[in-house]
């Protein structure tokens, strides 16, 4: 009997799953058997979006943190090699490579090369050049290939891992392994940005009417203007709180319109519903999903949302993967861009805010729910489609 092929699932794929878990009366066995899943694999990543959404046991690790941890082990483990190097020829720092060279060669068999030359600071070609041989073509290769994944990440703000590094190189023709672009990563100190847990703003502490969760967690959408999710997040500033709304579209994940503000209450809102119609003009029939926060269920709001005919949606009380989309994008804004910027003032967020969204985000950043490729390029790809078919 054939051995079946390893499979791998994309962060997206298991919330759905796990979605389907939550939805309806089937049980994680059928469920499984239905997506030709294995029982086990379904119940852990139940298991694990229970933790991740605050309902796991006391002291249980977050996705995030999971990963955190086995990032920080093979760090761990690198540079405990390195502080082994160093004690061997710390002391042949001061001396000229040749002297290096010949500690590398010996230590070779027991430590990567990589680490060896990072450690004693020194090229691997000029190693290969010491041993009276050119680099090999690999090397040749890894070298030049290097170059052009240093290109990407700086260009992505430094906020790509592997995954979206590699897709650049698809992108640009290059056939190239994930796991090649991973090692020479990891050789070159490049990483993803780590976004932090999200922290939400919602005050549900309101007499206004709640609209019922019509969306339940369908996050993907066939075409465009169908569903906007919106939420609204805080930035600190020296001057203060700046408070940003977001309005995204399903099926591209685009931020279609957003504003900010000095208070969070329903103008805030608005302005990015406002900003959002006038950019995309959605004929009726258009859902809009947000939490059950008091600027949402007020009245200007939803009269504003009833003259255009857009039908209102709300997620269920303190769950927040029924407006999972939006804590996504707001997670990446702060952990690619807030938490590694101090803004003097409120007018400065804004301006690096806004280029992130229109300049990077929008237009550059490869989303892995897309098939890495950016929201504008997607809903390109989409229409040059439509208009062939």
């Amino acid at each position: 009997m054939a051995r079946r092929k390893r499979r791998s699932f994309t962060p997206e794929y298991k919330a759905e799953a796990v979605r389907l878990v939550h939805v309806g009366d089937r049980s994680i066995g059928e469920v499984a058997k239905a997506l030709d899943l294995p029982e086990t694999a379904l119940r852990n990543w139940t298991k694990l979006a229970a933790i991740d959404a605050g309902k796991g046991p006391p002291g249980a690790l977050t996705t995030a943190e999971r990963e955190e941890l086995v990032r920080l082990r093979r760090e761990n483990k690198r540079l405990e090699m390195e502080r082994e190097i160093l004690k061997k020829g710390g002391g042949l720092l001061r001396e000229g490579e040749p002297v290096r060279f010949e500690l590398i060669d010996a230590e070779k068999a027991k430590y990567p090369l990589a680490v060896l030359c990072a450690a004693l600071d020194v090229s691997r070609s000029g190693y290969y050049a010491w041993k009276g041989r050119p680099a090999s073509a690999r090397a040749r290769a890894d070298e030049q290939l290097g170059v052009e994944i240093v290109a990407i990440h700086r260009r992505s703000r430094s906020t790509y891992g592997s995954p979206r590094v590699h897709a650049g190189l698809r992108a640009k023709g290059r056939r190239v392994g994930k796991k090649r672009v991973a090692r020479l990563m990891r050789e070159k100190g490049l990483a993803a940005q780590r976004k932090r847990r999200f922290r939400r703003t919602t005050d549900s502490n309101h007499d206004g009417p709640i609209a019922p969760n019509l969306l339940e967690r369908n996050f993907v959408q066939e075409a465009p203007n169908k569903v906007w999710v919106t939420d609204v997040t805080y930035i600190f500033t020296a001057e203060g709180w700046l408070y940003l709304a977001a309005m995204i579209d399903l099926f591209s994940r685009r931020v279609v319109g957003w504003a900010t503000s000095n208070t969070n209450d329903r103008f805030l809102a608005l302005d990015a519903l406002y900003q959002a119609l006038r950019a995309r003009r959605p004929r009726t029939g258009l859902m809009h999903h947000s939490d059950r926060g008091s600027p949402y269920a007020s009245e200007d709001y939803r009269k504003a949302l009833r003259d255009r005919g857009i039908t209102a949606s709300m997620s269920r009380t303190g769950d927040c993967w029924d407006n999972a989309v939006a804590e996504s994008f707001f997670a990446s804004l702060k952990g690619e861009l807030v938490d590694h910027e101090r803004y003097a003032t409120r007018t400065a967020a804004v301006a690096s805010i806004g280029d992130y969204i229109e300049r990077f985000y929008n237009t550059e950043r490869r989303h892995s729910h897309l098939g890495y490729v950016s929201p504008i390029e997607f809903e390109l790809r989409s229409q040059t489609a439509a208009i062939a078919a």
